[in-house]
């Protein structure tokens, strides 16, 4: 058996395990090794969502994902533990509670805050760099606000109230202007005078985040200023204590009081990647030096990836970046390139990473960007920088829990956020409660069980019925647009007065029911398709048309006059040669529309797999939409359908009761655990 440890479960250890699981079983060896994920938390920390935790955006739990979930029916042992050594000599790796040999190590052990040497900065300030410190940020901003509204001495309140963020890199920034974005709404909810609140970001750098472009450094200090923050640059902090922060600009040192400090000047390699540092060649703050390969340079099948490795790639003048990018790119090249020295089947692959950009946000609103091809970027503010953060992070949680993940930070981020602080305003954030969905629900199903009932009464399980309901739609459309070959092909086809009229009768949502009409007054389908009508929109793009038309005159044209039709000639040419082709199929498929119906009726009223129901009602109504149209006083039931379509059986329906007895069951089936085909 060939043994595999990987230590550490940050960005690039998760990722490293997962795609070398993946990798070893397509080559068909994974029943010869076994890979041994250790960390000291039983969870993978987005520790670039750390300070939304912090200033309470969103949830604690919103950040985590738990390891035996990521890892679900995957030959992945997950070991909790603490790394304290690691014996090349034997190849084996020391922890806290055992000890685990290995044929190949990945070192990912990730990052810790590196205080350089500043007097009580470890000892009074609160750090930014793993769940629990923004757990215990959040609740720090919390009690200060409460104790301050209890405070009589203004000077005691405001101390209580002064924040300084030590730093202006990514997570600085980030920090501050999530702190300025909650602040008002602390001062609302405590009734706390916003003129008492100071929130300083200080540093010795001369411009925030300076990897970025000097253009967009600029836009992040105006937000923060926006916002209220103070922004001191070329300042060093020398010192800080219980209640104060000493700077030093230039020659002159100046005390400040800080009820909280946060300390996000810079990070360091963690215990066991720096006492690691120390055996082999490495560089500064403990980052060890690898190969091309990712190679420890004094351990062939030791790799080191993520924030513990320094490599300068070819062409580079500076080591690679530690960015989350860089350890999912590092993360790839050692999974590739264990699987090729343990099956001899790949190539191994040097690691040349492109990088596609760097993102900032300042608050849940506005952010800036400077991303795009590895040689052509291009900056973006604002909306747009925003919404590049969100796909970003989509795309990773694809790769890591795939859809289960992906919902939850829909949810967290858009759908249930907090005080509107998303960069869609709160706009899509849920505000109506879902009971007063329920008449809607149950209205849409008994439409649906009144067209199933209708539908069988008019003998669509006696007889094929398709082909004149398609075909008088289609000539009623086609007189009103002056289509006379159409015209004359729909008459041939409707041998008989009461053919047109059984078509048009079985189909009271659809627009067939014009032919019927205009067949009843003139007793003819060639009189009834010169009928007098409107052409409102006749819009033709290519792979689709557009119509929009009324079988009246427009001055006396009421709502159920309008008929709307998306004309696809794929859909077209299927229903022709498919759906038509038999009388046989023709029966087949009016059974199956009348059983949906009456399904999907029953369903709504109930509350019964309520998503289901609405998802194939929308369905059936885009096929309606495609095929005869819609009446513009019946097309209320596709937005009806968009409206119920998640969780509106959870109330006064029995989704309340089957819900969470399926979705306990379905969790733990085999292949939805592996792909993650589940909603927590």
């Amino acid at each position: 058996m060939i043994n595999i440890v990987v230590i550490g479960a940050g960005y690039a250890g998760v990722l490293a395990t997962k795609k070398l699981e993946k990798k070893l079983r397509k080559k068909g060896v994974a029943g010869e090794t076994q890979i041994t994920l250790i960390d000291k938390h039983p969870y993978h920390t987005m520790l670039t969502e750390l300070h939304e935790v912090a200033a309470c955006r969103v949830g604690e739990e919103s950040v985590k994902m738990n390891l035996d979930q990521i890892f679900a029916r995957r030959k992945v042992n997950v070991v909790l533990d603490t790394v304290t050594k690691i014996q090349f000599e034997n190849q084996k790796v020391v922890g806290e509670n055992g000890e685990y040999d290995y044929d190949y190590l990945v070192l990912a052990a990730g990052s810790k805050p590196t205080y350089f040497g500043v007097e009580g900065a470890e000892e009074f300030s609160y750090t930014l760099w793993s769940y629990d410190d923004a757990v215990k940020l959040r609740d720090r901003i919390h009690d200060c606000f409460r104790l301050a509204a209890d405070e009589p001495k203004e000077e005691k309140r405001r101390e209580l109230l002064s924040f300084y963020i030590v730093g202006a890199g990514f997570t600085g920034v980030e920090m501050a202007g999530e702190l300025a974005e909650y602040v008002p709404i602390l001062c609302k909810r405590f009734h706390v005078k916003p003129e008492d609140v100071t929130i300083v970001d200080v540093d010795g750098l001369s411009r925030p985040v300076p990897v970025l472009p000097e253009k967009l450094s600029g836009k992040v200090e105006r937000r923060l200023v926006k916002q209220g923050v103070q922004v001191v640059m070329n300042s060093s902090v020398v010192g800080v204590g219980e209640n104060f922060i000493k700077l030093k600009q230039g020659d002159e040192v100046t005390q400040h009081t800080a009820g909280t400090v946060i300390w996000t000047a810079g990070i360091e390699s963690a215990e066991i990647t720096a006492d690691t540092a120390k055996e082999v060649k490495s560089a500064g703050r403990g980052r060890i030096e690898v190969d091309s390969y990712l190679r420890c340079v004094d351990h062939e099948n030791v790799y080191v990836i993520g924030d513990n490795m320094m490599y300068t790639a070819p062409g580079e003048e500076r080591p690679v970046p530690q960015m989350v990018e860089n350890a999912e790119h590092s993360a790839s090249t050692a999974a590739n390139n264990i699987t090729a020295a343990i099956t001899r089947k790949v190539e191994m692959e040097e690691y040349n990473p492109k990088f596609h950009g760097i993102m900032v946000c300042i608050g849940g609103r506005y952010g800036v960007a400077r991303g795009g091809m590895a040689k052509h970027q291009m900056n973006l503010a604002s909306f747009f920088a925003m919404f590049a953060k969100h796909f970003i992070n989509i795309v990773y949680f694809v790769q890591v829990m795939g859809w289960t993940k992906v919902f939850s930070y829909l949810k967290h981020e858009i759908f249930t956020i907090r005080n509107n602080r998303s960069f869609l305003g709160g706009h899509f954030s849920n505000r109506t409660p879902s009971f007063l969905l329920v008449p809607l629900r149950v209205w849409l199903g008994a439409v649906w069980v009144f067209e199933a009932v209708m539908k069988i009464v008019e003998g669509w399980f006696k007889k094929p019925m398709l082909a004149s309901f398609f075909g008088g739609a289609n000539a009623w459309y086609d007189s009103l647009l002056g289509n006379a070959t159409a015209v004359d092909a729909a008459a041939s086809a409707s041998t008989t007065v009461s053919t047109a009229v059984d078509a048009a009768a079985s189909a009271s949502t659809t627009v067939s029911t014009a032919v019927d009409a205009a067949a009843s007054a003139t007793g003819a389908v060639a009189d009834a398709v010169t009928s007098v009508g409107t052409v409102l929109m006749n819009w033709d793009f290519g792979l689709f048309r557009t119509i929009l038309v009324s079988g009246k005159d427009l001055a006396s044209s009421a709502l159920g006059d309008y008929a709307f039709k998306v004309d696809i000639p794929f859909v077209n040419w299927f229903l022709e040669n498919a759906v038509l082709s038999s009388d046989g199929m023709q029966m087949f498929m009016q059974i199956m529309i009348v059983v949906l119906e009456l399904l999907i009726g029953l369903g709504l009223i109930g509350g019964l797999f309520t998503f289901p129901s609405a998802g194939v009602s929308l369905i059936l109504q885009v096929m309606f939409l495609s095929t005869t149209g819609l009446y513009l006083n019946s097309i209320w039931m596709v937005f009806a359908s968009i409206a119920v379509l998640i969780g509106s059986g959870y109330t006064v329906g029995l989704d309340y009761y089957v819900g969470p007895f399926l979705k306990k069951h379905w969790k733990n089936v085999k292949w939805v655990k592996r792909w993650y085909l589940y909603n927590d």
